[in-house]
């Protein structure tokens, strides 16, 4: 069997790191890419993945990082998982800063990341046929609610620039899939948004069966990926059953009404 090649951003933890195990169980080599060089050589011990230590938000940084890629030949697939929230300011009582930081860290990082390794993903679908580009973005870009604000913007432009460059690249083949979770339960991701405060982590998932997981999510997008090469998943929703909506969550067990 061949072996491809994937680069993972935000590969540190979560569902990045999940993204990284899944890949390589799918016999792929992989090359996780963070900010943390001891998770990244945790990760590389247990599933055997090459790493890169990158702040995605350092233009300098990316460079580097398509200079290592190009290096070791031909890439397929691309996984843009980095991103993030700060904070659930009201609009009216937002910081602008931390607006900037959200689009930086989950827009301008997946960009860069594209724009970086565009030329290794052409020379992947040579080899392979495909080359695939998924984005992890998040229902947070699709429906707007209270206190998501600066989350929400960021994510709904990273699927409007998704949106564009699946268009700019028809003809290729090259193939945009954008996986978007609701509820996954991730508490890294939720004690840096509440800037660790332990008690609003608990009262997040509190009550609700069975949210989504980080494997949950690298199984649906090492799924698009190994799709016959004709198929294009452009935009996945997913969210555990308890969440009908994004304002629609059920904290309590489910069960099957009588009658």
């Amino acid at each position: 069997m061949h072996s491809y090649r994937a680069v993972v951003t935000g590969a540190s933890s979560g569902i990045g790191a999940a993204a990284v195990r899944r890949l390589t169980a799918a016999e792929w080599s992989v090359t996780a890419v963070a900010r943390r060089a001891d998770r990244l050589e945790a990760l590389a011990a247990e599933t055997g993945c090459s790493v890169v230590v990158a702040d995605l938000t350092d233009a300098g940084a990316v460079d580097a990082l398509a200079e290592a890629v190009r290096a070791a030949g031909p890439l397929h697939a691309l996984v843009a998982n980095a991103g993030g929230a700060i904070g659930t300011d009201p609009v009216a009582e937002a910081n602008a800063s931390d607006l900037a930081a959200m689009f930086d860290l989950n827009v301008l990082t997946a960009q860069r990341s594209i724009a970086a390794l565009i030329g290794s993903l052409r020379a992947g679908a040579v080899e392979r046929g495909v080359a695939d580009i998924v984005a992890v973005t998040s229902t947070a870009g699709q429906v707007a609610y209270e206190g998501g604000g600066g989350y929400n913007a960021a994510k709904f432009a990273l699927r409007g620039l998704l949106g564009a460059l699946r268009l700019e690249l028809a003809g290729e083949p090259l193939r945009v899939v954008q996986i978007a979770p609701g509820m996954v339960r991730t508490d890294e991701f939720a004690r840096n948004r509440f800037g660790g405060d332990e008690e609003r982590v608990a009262a997040l998932y509190a009550g609700v069966e069975h949210p989504l997981t980080a494997d949950d999510v690298a199984e649906a997008i090492t799924h698009a990926i190994l799709l016959p090469h004709h198929v294009n998943l452009d935009e996945v929703t997913m969210r555990p059953v308890a969440q009908a909506a994004q304002h629609k969550l059920v904290r309590e067990p489910l069960r099957v009404r009588e009658g």
